[in-house]
C-alpha cells in the first residue's frame, strides 16, 4: 500500500502533464485541513474564503510555471504557502494573528471555532461550551511554540510528520512539543482546579 505522500505526489505530477482531475482530487482531498487552519488563524470566514483561494491560485501558479520541488511534501508545502498569505495579510494590517501572540489579554481567539457541538440537550450543550471555552483559555497560557503544534495536530488534524515539515522542526520536536503542551496543560488544569467533565 502506498503512503498518502506518494499518491499526493503522484496527482502532482498527473497534473503537471496536463490531468486537471489530479489536481481537483488533491484539492478535494486536502481542503478542509488548510481551510480550517487559514480559519484558526484569521478568525474570519469571509476572510479565510479569500486566502484560501489565494492559496490555490497560487498552488496553481506554481505547479503549471515548474517551480514545485517538494516531492512527496505536497500538504506541507501548501500549509506553509497559507500560513505565509495569512502572515501577508496581518502584516498589511499592521497586526500579528493571535495564535502567535498568545497573551492572557487575547479574549477573541477561539480556536475552537470550528468544533461541532452535540446538541442531546441543551443543558449537555451549554457545559461543553464552558469546557470549550475553558480549554481555550488553558491553552492560551502554553509557549507559542507548543500551541502551534496542538492547533495543527487536533484542528488542522495533521500527522506529526507533516507538523514537523510544516514547521521546520525534526519529528521528535513535534512529538515533545505536544507531550510537554499536555503536560503543561494538565499542570494548569490542577493549578486552577478547573473541571472539565460533567
Amino acid at each position: 500500500m502506498r503512503s498518502p505522500q506518494l499518491q499526493d505526489q503522484e496527482l502532482v505530477h498527473q497534473y503537471i502533464q496536463g490531468n486537471e482531475a489530479a489536481l481537483a482530487e488533491l484539492f478535494t482531498r486536502h481542503e478542509q485541513k488548510v481551510f480550517t487552519y487559514v480559519r484558526m488563524m484569521v478568525k474570519d470566514t469571509a476572510l479565510a474564503e479569500d486566502i484560501f483561494q489565494d492559496v490555490f491560485i497560487k498552488v496553481i501558479h506554481t505547479l503549471k510555471s515548474g517551480n514545485y520541488n517538494e516531492e512527496g511534501k505536497f500538504l506541507p508545502w501548501v500549509m506553509r504557502i497559507s500560513h505565509n498569505l495569512c502572515i501577508d495579510y496581518f502584516r498589511k494590517q499592521k497586526r500579528m494573528p493571535q495564535v502567535q501572540n498568545a497573551g492572557k489579554d487575547n479574549d477573541d481567539f477561539d480556536i475552537f471555532r470550528t468544533l461541532k457541538i452535540t446538541d442531546d440537550n441543551v443543558e449537555e450543550k451549554m457545559i461543553k461550551e464552558q469546557i470549550l471555552a475553558d480549554v481555550k483559555k488553558l491553552i492560551k497560557e502554553l509557549p507559542a511554540d507548543q500551541q502551534e503544534v496542538l492547533i495543527l495536530r487536533h484542528y488542522a488534524d495533521m500527522s506529526f510528520q507533516e507538523i514537523a515539515d510544516f514547521t521546520g522542526v525534526s519529528i521528535n520536536t513535534a512529538l515533545g512539543r505536544m507531550r510537554y503542551a499536555l503536560i503543561n496543560l494538565r499542570k494548569i488544569v490542577k493549578q486552577k482546579e478547573i473541571v472539565l467533565s460533567f
